[in-house]
């Protein structure tokens, strides 16, 4: 089901499933949340599963800039609230990630849950990737339109599981994430968010349990991120995934969704017996 926040900038969303624990899927820098498919496929039929478009993404409002992670992550609230979530699990991926740990730092009683996947805690340091990675990152985004797919399949995925990925799969998928590309004003917004991103100094205020993914063959956030996510965030769980890349929310969908899975589980087993009452979204 598709909606729009009623508060500004309205942002569009689908919801997906009827029932289970309420899940927020965050999306990375420049995507759609539909690029969630793997994980709204596999979530959706014991999840109530929520993914939206940024600001500026899609059909959701693109205000005037600049834009911080402050701001993005109140776009995320807005989100949840107009799903009619009261808590919920968040997950969010590379830029999506940033945005879930401010989440978490700003409104800890909001989550039952935090998930990071293939992110950091920012600086200049962290947001450099390889010299590799920002070729192809800087192919990806500012090439013409048929050099696009080319560049972004070769930063998010290893060239092993692109030799033996089915090609009409792997076609559809960077169909999906080409796509309604985001306009490059939207892009620098995004970024220049991405370069104030400091939460390292705050992390250890985090007690919401964290699911932290690393993906070890990324050329676009350095595995090393995670390390220190993982030595900064008090008892969370490092997840390693040694073959995959940036692009691991569908090269290993199947084990992903599985470990979110139970990790929503675990960490609804912590709540209190009275909050595990689900609630409905809002119609």
């Amino acid at each position: 089901m598709s909606e729009t926040t009623p508060t500004r900038p309205t942002l569009h969303f689908d919801s997906h499933g009827d029932s289970g624990p309420p899940v927020l899927l965050v999306m990375g820098f420049g995507m759609r949340g539909s690029v969630w498919k793997p994980q709204v496929d596999g979530l959706k039929d014991t999840h109530r599963v929520v993914t939206y478009d940024h600001r500026g993404i899609g059909e959701s409002e693109s205000p005037p800039g600049p834009w911080t992670m402050h701001d993005l992550a109140s776009d995320a609230l807005r989100v949840a609230d107009a799903a009619g979530f009261d808590s919920f699990h968040i997950v969010g991926v590379s830029m999506g990630g940033m945005i879930a740990q401010h989440v978490a730092l700003g409104w800890p009683e909001r989550l039952r849950s935090l998930s990071l996947i293939a992110t950091h805690a920012g600086g200049l340091r962290s947001a450099l990737p390889t010299l590799r990675g920002l070729s192809f990152f800087l192919r990806a985004n500012l090439a013409p339109p048929e050099q696009r797919v080319d560049a972004l399949t070769e930063l998010l995925y290893p060239a092993e599981f692109v030799a033996r990925a089915d090609p009409r799969q792997l076609k559809q998928r960077m169909a999906e994430s080409v796509g309604q590309r985001a306009t490059r004003e939207t892009l620098k917004r995004q970024f220049r968010a991405i370069l104030r991103h400091r939460t390292r100094s705050r992390l250890s205020q985090i007690t919401t349990p964290t699911l932290i993914v690393q993906p070890r063959q990324d050329i676009l956030i350095r595995p090393r991120e995670s390390e220190r996510l993982h030595r900064l965030i008090p008892g969370a769980l490092l997840s390693r995934y040694d073959d995959s890349g940036h692009g691991l929310i569908f090269q290993d969908a199947k084990r992903l969704n599985a470990e979110l899975a139970r990790h929503f589980e675990q960490a609804e087993r912590r709540r209190p017996r009275a909050q595990r009452a689900p609630r409905r979204a809002a119609s």
